[in-house]
């Protein structure tokens, strides 16, 4: 029966990696645009589209791991909060070293909220929800709603640009508050509790497991947080490496 737990589904681990293959593309289109080697346009149109599938595909597939390895975790052991807890503050915490060096490279405009941050925080409010099924749904889209009556909204003060009430004139890279993006995760524990519940798959998919390029999805998925870590030097090394940008740009 453990062994049975521990069972990893393939199509989760290639979306992730899907995801981050797009999140890697993206971020190198806004490395050439920043260092002017390019002059794209990101913000608006097929990009901003692209930036913001890339950003839920990956937000959604937390909330569905969540309810994988709480179902996992609930029948092997009890007492199971302070795993999440101690999870939470993990990413949390790599998102603090995020703002803390594009603070130090990026100066006014740096990581205040990221999608690390976002996670960190995720896990550790999602608990109470990971045995909820409609409710996560509607709540879900009770937050994404929120957003849209907020987004022309600004505010004097900048404590709360973590829950979704941005200050005037704020300059954030990679910014992911609470509202809309929990109610993002809220909707993958609905999606996970309902297409896998008890951590079995519901649905009949054709094993694709052995495929080389699933493989090499899967892998990329399941080192997704040291991916994100390591991605954006290794973008500016190789473009300083091709001749692409040069010490003066950075």
């Amino acid at each position: 029966m453990a062994k049975n737990l521990e069972k990893r589904f393939w199509e989760i681990d290639f979306l992730r990696g899907l995801a981050i293959i797009m999140m890697i593309l993206f971020h190198l289109l806004y490395d050439l645009n920043y260092l002017g080697v390019y002059n794209l346009n990101l913000h608006s149109g097929f990009w901003l589209f692209f930036a913001r599938a890339t950003a839920t595909i990956f937000i959604l597939l937390v909330g569905i791991s969540l309810t994988l390895s709480f179902s996992r975790t609930k029948t092997i052991q009890g007492k199971i909060y302070l795993k999440y807890l101690k999870r939470g503050f993990k990413v949390f915490s790599w998102g603090l070293v995020i703002t803390l060096m594009t603070y130090i490279f990026l100066r006014d405009c740096f990581v205040v909220f990221g999608v690390l941050h976002l996670i960190g925080i995720s896990i550790i409010l999602a608990y109470p929800f990971l045995k909820l099924r409609f409710w996560n749904l509607l709540l879900g889209i009770v937050f994404i709603s929120l957003r849209i009556y907020l987004k022309d909204l600004t505010f004097g003060f900048p404590w709360l640009i973590w829950l979704g009430l941005t200050p005037d004139n704020v300059c954030a890279v990679d910014f992911f508050p609470i509202i809309p993006w929990f109610g993002v995760v809220l909707i993958g524990i609905f999606v996970g509790n309902s297409l896998y519940p008890g951590a079995t798959r519901k649905f009949n998919l054709r094993d694709l497991s052995k495929s080389t390029i699933i493989r090499s999805f899967g892998f990329l998925g399941r080192h997704s947080l040291l991916i994100y870590l390591i991605h954006q030097p290794l973008l500016i090394t190789l473009l300083y490496l091709l001749g692409i940008v040069n010490i003066a740009q950075l």
